[in-house]
């Protein structure tokens, strides 16, 4: 039998990072056409329309927050944070513990835009309650590979 036919039996499908389950293979999929699209909005002048379908990248944003301390060499938090994201219908997404001592809050989009490397932190919405939760607002990614530089503040 194949390593990737046995690798996928085990419910995680091999790719350049860690090996992901077909869940999360597709949902990092639509993260990267979702962020690489705005290049080709951007180069016809087109502003996309945000929808809740970017609830998966947010999830995805949540998800990988150890992975964005372990890229640069820093310890992930030991404790989960608090993140409520106002979503572009008005919803409140919420992720992590109620009681969390760190918290993030803000627009989902700037949060979805923000892990993918889309927009500087600055121009974002974001607000962070607690060291660790600011630092991670600092250097999210949810794609692999190694950090990239960001963006420059608009």
């Amino acid at each position: 039998m194949s390593e990737t036919l046995a690798a996928f039996e085990g419910g995680k499908m091999p790719w350049f990072g860690p090996p992901m389950s077909p869940t999360s293979m597709a949902t990092a999929r639509l993260m990267e056409t979702r962020a690489h699209s705005l290049d080709v909005h951007a180069a016809l002048g087109v502003t996309p329309e945000p929808t809740d379908r970017i609830r998966h990248i947010a999830h995805l944003a949540v998800r990988t927050r150890n992975f964005s301390f372990v890229t640069r060499d820093l310890t992930p938090p030991g404790a989960e944070f608090r993140i409520d994201l106002v979503s572009p219908g008005g919803d409140v997404w919420a992720f992590g513990p109620e009681d969390a001592e760190q918290t993030v809050t803000g627009s989902a989009l700037d949060l979805c835009l923000l892990a993918t490397q889309r927009i500087n932190r600055a121009d974002t919405d974001l607000v962070a309650t607690g060291a660790d939760a600011d630092t991670w607002l600092d250097i999210a990614q949810c794609f692999a590979g190694p950090p990239g530089e960001g963006r420059s503040k608009a």
